[in-house]
């Protein structure tokens, strides 16, 4: 019972990154047919910042930049947030891929995250390391249990 109450949390959290990522592609379309290198010297400049400096200028020529990629940077932020709320139906449902999915979404991020831990240690990267590696041992132990329940109790010869 608390692994099934695990997992629809784990769903609820891969609801919630689905909504962001949506908000996000959703944040990107409205600034589609914007001026960005306009935008970005308005930000910096009502920041009271200088444009021509080092900083300021490198948020301006990307801003520039990324004009022409919104669109395409916008549709990989809805086909993430499609694959964060399918998982997260699915693992609500109880089905087998979506437990495969979140136990393989999750690692896939583990590599990365003790490169973080190494060069960088904070509560951050440990707590987002931690996280990651919970969801991938409940969703393992998941996926152990359902073929544990899934076998035949008795041993057949042949």
């Amino acid at each position: 019972m608390q692994t099934r109450q695990a997992i629809r949390a784990v769903a609820a959290f891969e609801a919630f990154k689905g909504l962001l990522a949506l908000a996000g592609a959703s944040g990107l379309l409205l600034l589609l047919h914007k001026d960005l290198h306009d935008l970005a010297i308005r930000l910096v400049e009502h920041a009271h910042l200088n444009p021509a400096a080092h900083y300021p200028s490198i948020f301006i020529t990307a801003a520039q930049q990324l004009n022409g990629k919104l669109l395409l940077i916008a549709l990989g932020a809805a086909a993430y947030s499609s694959l964060r709320f399918a998982e997260a139906y699915g693992l609500y449902r109880e089905a087998a891929w979506a437990e495969v999915l979140a136990a393989a979404s999750g690692a896939i991020y583990l590599p990365f995250e003790v490169l973080e831990l190494l060069h960088h240690p904070n509560s951050i990267s440990i707590g987002s390391f931690v996280l990651n590696l919970l969801v991938v041992v409940l969703m393992l132990a998941a996926l152990w249990q359902r073929r544990q329940t899934a076998r035949p109790t008795g041993h057949h010869t042949r």
